[in-house]
This record gives C-alpha cells, structure tokens and sequence, in this order.
C-alpha cells in the first residue's frame, strides 16, 4: 500500500508540474489555427469578387484610407 502512495504522489506532483505547459501548447495551437484560419479567409476571394460584381454591402474607410485626409 505504502508502494502506491508513492506511485500517486509522483504522478501527481508530474501532472502538477506538466500541466501548465500543456496548457501553453494547447493556447498556442489554438491562436496558430485561428491566425490560419484568418488568412485563409483573407486569401480567398468572395463569390462577388470572383463574379467581377459588387457588393451590397456598404465599406466604410477609415481616415488613414481616406484620400482628402492623407
């Protein structure tokens, strides 16, 4: 019985010591799929671009884009 408590001890205290890099490696595969994911939707053109029409949707331009503020 003492044998196992010593076997639970150290795997606890491994899973203790683990755990905050496990943590780490699984935000950091989450924001790589999501910056992925993001240029894939940047890099591909929408079905009106693809068409030659335009959109319904009006843009807006921010004072940096805009031609009478630069």
């Amino acid at each position: 019985m003492n044998l196992f408590l010593n076997y639970l001890v150290v795997t606890a205290l491994l899973a203790l010591v683990l755990l905050p890099a496990g943590l780490g490696i699984a935000r950091d595969r989450r924001i790589d799929r999501q910056l992925r994911d993001a240029a894939r939707r940047e890099a591909e053109p929408t079905e009106t671009e693809s068409r030659g029409g335009f959109s319904r949707e009006p843009r807006t331009v921010g004072p940096a884009q805009c031609p009478l503020l630069s």
